[in-house]
């Protein structure tokens, strides 16, 4: 207990005086506006408030009451600040319950800067895409994307911070998940906001950066989304060699299978490139009083102190939680 205290003590006082080196022209779009990347501080870049599973042709906000949503949510968030977590990207897509309104609040009374995003979930066979997805051109699906970027989602005048999209595990890409990697592409030519992709194996993700190589789409503007379902670690150098971020982002359910892969990084160099987060939470609809909510806080209660015993030191963790994000999806556009 007293070693994890002084890990959270260690996190709080840090003044993120090695932020000041960011061009303060880099900024990402929160719930709540605008501000610098060296305001993000400590960011998880993959957890989830509210989720609800029933498709895109059911989901709804009144499957859910917001209120109760808050009741439930809100302790685990001051839980997790009380690690020195500044910044979380909810990454909840459309037709998934996302609600940037709720965000909103829950930022608000919780001090915790939120992110949310634009884009499509392509997975599952495309249970959650509107079937006007599948008719709409690629320039029609960006502009929608870009247009919620300039003016905001829906009527709340809130801005997304990056792009959230996820495709189906095949080689080669579906077509669907195709104009969706597509979309993703222009839409960052057009906003600046980084990519982020529901993936799995490098199999399917390089195919993904193939396609935004071809639109001239630097690899910088992409994250492989659950790159922990790669096995053969050799597939991160190359991953990394071309700039690609990697997300190993299901620490919220297990950290073991994290352990070899954090020292795999850290001894091949390629640290820079990663990201980690719990893919926790959520308030779900479907279940009695939202379902068991699983925490936010096991990188800093059980990796953490793993890690260390291993030749972990605070810079990594400052590299991992701090100046990663920042870089990954900070934007000057």
């Amino acid at each position: 207990m007293r070693f994890l205290l002084l890990v959270a003590l260690s996190f709080l006082i840090i003044d993120f005086s090695t932020a000041q080196s960011e061009e303060r022209s880099n900024f990402i779009h929160t719930v709540h506006g605008s501000i610098f990347t060296d305001s993000m501080g400590i960011t998880l870049v993959h957890e989830h408030m509210l989720v609800d599973f029933i498709g895109a042709d059911s989901v709804s906000p009144d499957r859910y009451d917001q209120d109760e949503v808050i009741a439930k949510v809100l302790p685990y968030l001051m839980e997790v600040k009380k690690y020195g977590v500044k910044t979380i990207f909810d990454c909840t897509p459309s037709y998934l319950a996302k609600d940037p309104v709720l965000l909103k609040k829950l930022s608000e009374l919780s001090g915790v800067q939120l992110v949310t995003n634009t884009g499509f979930y392509g997975a599952v066979g495309g249970k959650y895409l509107p079937d006007f997805v599948f008719q709409v051109s690629v320039e029609e699906l960006a502009g929608q994307w870009i247009d919620e970027y300039e003016h905001g989602i829906a009527e709340t005048g809130i801005r997304p911070g990056f792009i959230k999209i996820s495709v189906n595990e095949e080689s080669p890409l579906r077509e669907i998940d195709a104009k969706l990697v597509k979309a993703a592409g222009l839409t960052h030519q057009n906003t600046g906001l980084t990519i982020a992709s529901h993936t799995g194996t490098w199999a399917t993700a390089k195919q993904e950066v193939a396609i935004l190589q071809k639109m001239e789409v630097d690899p910088l503007a992409f994250v492989w989304v659950h790159a922990q379902a790669e096995g053969d670690f050799q597939n991160y150098l190359e991953a990394a060699k071309l700039g690609v971020w990697i997300s190993w982002d299901g620490l919220g359910w297990s950290v073991d299978e994290y352990v070899d892969r954090l020292l795999f990084a850290k001894e091949q160099g390629i640290l820079g490139n990663i990201l980690i987060s719990h893919d926790a939470g959520w308030y779900d609809p479907a279940k009695s009083d939202g379902g068991q909510f699983v925490p936010f806080t096991n990188i800093f209660e059980k990796l953490m102190p793993v890690l260390n015993e291993k030749g972990f030191e605070q810079s990594d963790w400052e590299m991992l939680l701090l100046e990663n994000p920042k870089r990954a999806f900070g934007n000057n556009q």
